[in-house]
């Protein structure tokens, strides 16, 4: 087959002259098929600036030697957790012939996973699926041309709980996978549908979203969990015999499953016979429990220093309820209420992150005042940190960082 027409149309004369000499200065790194829309990836990626370009460029090539790649990542043999509990998987093209990428993310056992297989592991079968589509999507563009090159993803978020991610090594390896995907494989997402989103996912994607570069982020479209609106929009530009039913099309797969599983992996929780890694957990933290007295309530200032932080509080109620709220106080003494206040009843352990910025005192307010016949027990952790600077988010493979730290 001929390759993919490397006649690029759309860009204006500056633009033109910044590919020419783009081109010219990493020409040393390329390959046969990195063509002008390659290219234009990284320019895009750094507002037309080829410098700049080529420094993303070449810091991403060096990633890739030392990840694998494109060499011994295709020979890599997955562990067998993650063949089986890997929730991914693709039903077709859409209308451009862009591969579909279907994710049901309430699948994703990341604590069983991160107790059974290394950080390494995972990342590298997050890198081997998009290595795979982004190969299919070079062969489509071969017959349906360049608009077949980027990838259209479905998140399901059915489901979703926050409980996880707010265990570190998790959060750790979400924001590593961010930073992975922002450094080395920009303008490949034509759209994102997050569907099935629940109200608390509004708080996470506050966080993470600090972490994606605002060209992706016009890319994503969140919707609840109204079938109706979100299905409509998918099937604007993804035909119904390419996606299954459970997603607003007519596939089932040889089943008769609506959500075509035997294509689309649903992950699922991992039995423990997986479990083999000592992950330092926090499931034996230590709560701070207090008993909130009728007509009263309980305070806990938080000193936010630095602009790009977080506020992550857990906590849970022995019974009945409580109200809770945050608010903020600047430097002139001006105060808001920036989360609540709603009431929290006895059950799951409420979860949640909040982006906050200094300098500024965050009050976290467990507030009794309305009621007048019962005392309440309460337990919580609340904390203010910077996921920049707290969180490992090293994107070296476990083994080179291990022999590294050894030298």
């Amino acid at each position: 087959m001929a390759p993919v027409s490397n006649a690029v149309v759309g860009i204006d004369d500056d633009q033109r002259f910044a590919l020419i000499k783009f081109r010219r200065s990493v020409k040393d790194v390329l390959k046969p098929e990195h063509n002008d829309h390659f290219l234009l990836r990284w320019l895009r990626a750094r507002q037309w600036n080829p410098e700049a370009a080529e420094k993303m460029l070449r810091d991403s090539m060096k990633w890739r030697e030392k990840w694998g790649v494109d060499t011994t990542l295709e020979s890599w043999k997955a562990p067998e957790v993650l063949e089986t509990h890997f929730p991914s998987g693709s039903t077709g093209f859409d209308k451009e012939g862009s591969p579909i990428i279907i994710v049901p993310f309430v699948g994703l056992d990341i604590w069983g996973l991160l107790h059974s297989v290394s950080r390494t592991d995972i990342i590298r079968m997050v890198l081997r699926h998009l290595e795979n589509y982004l190969a299919i999507a070079r062969k489509q563009a071969m017959t349906h041309g360049s608009n077949a090159l980027k990838v259209t993803v479905i998140f399901d978020l059915e489901g979703f709980s926050m409980r996880q991610y707010a265990w570190k090594p998790a959060a750790e390896l979400v924001f590593t996978l961010l930073q992975i995907y922002e450094a080395n494989y920009p303008e490949i997402l034509k759209i994102c549908y997050i569907v099935n989103a629940p109200k608390v996912f509004s708080l996470a994607f506050s966080v993470v979203k600090k972490f994606i570069h605002e060209y992706t982020i016009s890319k994503i479209r969140i919707y609840g969990c109204d079938a109706k609106k979100w299905q409509a929009q998918v099937l604007t530009i993804v035909d119904k015999d390419q996606i299954p039913e459970h997603y607003g099309g007519t596939m089932v797969d040889e089943n008769g499953d609506p959500r075509c599983s035997s294509l689309v992996k649903p992950g699922g929780k991992v039995p423990k016979k997986y479990y083999a890694r000592n992950v330092v957990a926090d499931t034996e933290k230590e709560y701070t429990k207090v008993t909130v007295k009728t007509g009263e309530k309980h305070v806990v200032d938080l000193l936010c220093a630095d602009s790009e932080s977080v506020l992550k509080w857990e906590f849970g109620i022995d019974s009945h309820d409580i109200k809770f709220s945050i608010k903020r106080k600047d430097q002139d003494g001006n105060e808001s209420v920036v989360h609540g206040p709603r009431k929290v009843a006895e059950g799951p352990v409420d979860v949640g992150v909040l982006p906050v910025s200094g300098p500024a005192t965050y009050a976290v307010i467990f507030d009794n005042k309305s009621s007048f016949l019962r005392n309440k027990k309460i337990f919580y952790d609340v904390l203010i940190t910077v996921p920049a600077r707290d969180l490992n988010i090293d994107d070296s493979p476990e083994e080179l960082a291990a022999t590294a730290n050894e030298s």
